[in-house]
């Protein structure tokens, strides 16, 4: 299925840190939920960004969070963006900016993208029955009163 909003590039990028931040995530779709998501109108979507109070177009926070993340691993491994590390070099670049700890980061602060991005991570992965299922959980997606009369 085409991106609507991402480029190929930043879908690359956000699909590995989304498997970074949440093992799983690259398979659950996290890079389509997004695109999806950011997508419609803001007042419908399902982003933590919206419970986070991000200023909408959304679309304009994840493409600054995910070039932000290119700019420091490209700065940091020799020109090589953020899909292309090892999982270790990922592993370490998303550490750091979770302490707000990669010089010359610049974007929206690190600590706030992993964050936000860990939380879509934990969505797309767990926030479905089968995600449900793999942690030994019944899926219930409300808790409907029942009548007793």
């Amino acid at each position: 299925m085409p991106f609507r909003t991402l480029t190929a590039a930043q879908a690359a990028t956000l699909e590995a840190l989304g498997d970074t931040l949440v093992p799983g995530a690259r398979q659950a779709g996290i890079s389509h939920f997004v695109d999806q998501q950011i997508s419609i109108p803001a007042d419908e979507a399902l982003l933590e960004a919206r419970i986070l109070n991000v200023r909408p177009p959304y679309a304009n926070f994840y493409r600054a969070a995910l070039g932000a993340v290119d700019r420091a691993s490209q700065a940091l491994n020799n020109g090589r963006g953020f899909a292309q590390l090892g999982e270790g070099e990922q592993r370490s670049l998303v550490d750091s900016m979770r302490q707000n700890k990669v010089e010359g980061w610049q974007g929206p602060a690190g600590s706030f993208v992993y964050l936000l991005l860990r939380s879509d991570a934990v969505d797309v992965v767990y926030g479905t029955m089968e995600g449900y299922a793999g942690l030994g959980i019944p899926y219930m997606p409300h808790i409907a009163p029942t009548k007793r009369w």
